[in-house]
């Protein structure tokens, strides 16, 4: 299909019905351009930006989930300034979106707990570093003991990462849609408030 022949090109129900389907392919799809966004942050000068991995969309209650280790910079930053953003973009599908969120963080909770218990037992070596993600070394290392850097490890063995993990819940406050077309580019603002609000903007 050619970018003129879109049916979302000018019409916002079918943009809305595009960019929720990117998002929650996205989740399961290793392969989806969408999966791996710039998550943003920043409190006065101190911004910062990282690649993350999304782990659940809500369309019904706009909401972006992923995961991170609770002693991660970004944590604090968070706690100062929750207000973040997300930015994706599709080479294949030509759409970039900027999502402005208000970041929740969750830990030892049931939202952790229900995002833990899906997260397999190799998955969760990512939060059996012995120190914080970005403390200094003295030698190029994964912060992994041997065992658990070799895959080395039970599930059971893998449960005291929990203690390291959270949950950063975005909820999302608006979404700016751009779409690289040929024949003009299109771009639009959708605002979650009460209601949701629609504005066409120049590209």
């Amino acid at each position: 299909m050619s970018q003129e022949q879109v049916s979302y090109y000018e019409d916002f129900n079918e943009i809305e019905k595009k960019l929720w389907s990117l998002l929650i392919r996205a989740v399961n799809d290793r392969n989806s351009e969408f999966r791996t966004p710039v998550f943003i942050c920043g409190d006065k000068d101190n911004l910062d930006g990282r690649v993350v991995v999304i782990r659940k969309v809500d369309d019904k209650n706009y909401f972006i989930q992923f995961h991170s280790d609770l002693r991660s910079t970004k944590i604090d930053i968070i706690k100062k300034n929750p207000s973040c953003s997300l930015l994706f973009y599709g080479k294949k599908e030509k759409i970039q979106l900027r999502i402005k969120v208000k970041s929740e963080l969750h830990y030892n909770d049931d939202v952790t707990k229900t995002s833990w218990d899906k997260t397999g037992h190799i998955s969760r070596k990512c939060y059996l570093v012995t120190n914080a993600p970005g403390t200094e070394s003295e030698k190029p290392t994964s912060g992994l003991e041997s065992k658990f850097d070799n895959f080395d490890f039970s599930k059971e063995e893998s449960e005291k990462g929990y203690e390291n993990f959270c949950v950063i819940k975005c909820k999302i406050k608006s979404i700016e849609w751009l779409y690289l077309a040929a024949k003009g580019h299109r771009r639009a603002l959708i605002e979650f408030k009460k209601s949701k609000k629609f504005t066409w903007l120049v590209p």
